[in-house]
C-alpha cells in the first residue's frame, strides 16, 4: 500500500469538498438535525455537509475497493468494517457545521487513515476560508500548503482554544486552574482564549498560536467529538512530535470499539511539550 498515492488521492477529495463549501459559505443553508451528542454542535447537519461526503467518496470509495480499506464517515452510519480491515478511512466532511452557519471562519474538512489499532498513517486537513492545506503522513513529516512544517512559539503567553467561551463550559474552574499551572511552569505572562471553531481546526489553531492547548475533560455523556474529529489532526502532531492524547496523556482511543464518541477518555492538545 502506497502512502504517498492514498495521501494524494486524500488531499484531492479534501480540497474537491473544499471548493463545495466556498460555493456555500456567503449564502443561507437550511438547517436540520440529526442524531448526535447532547451539544447542539452535534445535532446540526445541512445539505453541504452532504455534499461533500458525496464529494470526498467519489475520489475515496475507488481506494476502498483497490486496497481493501474500511470507511467512517460522520453522515454515514457506521457499518463496523473499521474493525475488519487492516485500515479505515475516516472522515468529517465538513467539520464545525456550527460555525459554518453562524458565518464564523472555523470549520475545515477533515480526512485520516487510520489503522485497525488506531494510529493515524495519513492526515489531511483544509481549511476552506484561508485556502490552507495542513497533511502528515506517518514517518514523512508534516506539511502546510505542501511545504515541511516546523511549529515554533509565536507568544509570550499560553492560548487557549476551545469550542466553546471558558466561562460556558463545565467545569471551567477545574480547567482555568489546569490552564494556569501550565502558563506557570512554562514561565509564560498568562492565559488568554480562541473560541468558537469545530473541533479540527481548534487543533490547528493550537499549533498555529503557539505555545496553546485545546482539552476536553472526560465525562459520561455521549460527545466529547468523535474520531472523526481528531484522526486527522493526531496524525499532524505525531509527525510534530507533540502531544495529542487523551485527558490523561495516553494514545487516543482511534478505534473505540462501542462508539465513535470520545467523551470517554477526554482530549489533550498542546503545542509544547509536557514535563511528566
Amino acid at each position: 500500500m502506497d502512502l504517498l498515492e492514498l495521501s494524494n488521492i486524500a488531499i484531492k477529495a479534501a480540497l474537491s469538498a473544499g471548493k463545495v463549501i466556498q460555493q456555500y459559505m456567503n449564502g443561507d443553508v437550511l438547517v436540520e438535525k440529526k442524531k448526535g451528542g447532547t451539544s447542539y454542535a452535534s445535532q446540526v447537519v445541512t445539505v453541504v455537509d452532504r455534499a461533500c461526503e458525496t464529494a470526498i467518496l467519489s475520489h475515496l470509495l475507488p481506494t476502498c475497493d483497490q486496497f481493501g480499506l474500511a470507511l467512517l464517515s460522520e453522515e454515514t452510519e457506521d457499518d463496523g468494517s473499521r474493525f475488519n480491515e487492516d485500515f479505515f478511512w475516516c472522515i468529517d466532511p465538513m467539520d464545525g457545521t456550527l460555525a459554518f452557519i453562524n458565518k464564523h471562519p472555523g470549520f475545515s474538512v477533515s480526512i485520516a487513515l487510520v489503522a485497525k489499532g488506531g494510529t493515524p498513517y495519513i492526515g489531511i486537513v483544509f481549511d476552506p476560508s484561508t485556502n490552507t492545506l495542513y497533511h502528515a503522513i506517518k514517518g514523512k513529516g508534516a506539511y502546510k500548503n505542501n511545504i515541511p512544517w516546523k511549529v515554533k512559539p509565536i507568544n509570550s503567553h499560553l492560548t487557549y482554544v476551545t469550542d466553546r467561551k471558558l466561562k460556558d463550559t463545565p467545569y471551567s474552574a477545574e480547567i482555568e486552574s489546569l490552564l494556569n499551572e501550565h502558563a506557570e511552569k512554562l514561565g509564560l505572562s498568562g492565559v488568554k482564549e480562541i473560541a468558537g471553531s469545530g473541533a479540527v481546526l481548534n487543533g490547528m489553531f493550537v499549533l498555529e498560536n503557539s505555545p496553546a492547548c485545546m482539552l476536553k475533560l472526560p465525562k459520561k455523556e455521549n460527545g466529547g467529538g468523535s474520531i472523526w474529529d481528531f484522526a486527522a489532526t493526531a496524525c499532524i502532531y505525531q509527525e510534530l512530535g507533540l502531544p495529542a492524547t487523551n485527558f490523561e496523556g495516553e494514545k487516543l482511543d482511534l478505534n473505540r470499539k462501542d462508539s465513535t464518541f470520545m467523551n470517554h477518555q477526554g482530549v489533550f492538545y498542546a503545542s509544547f511539550i509536557i514535563d511528566k
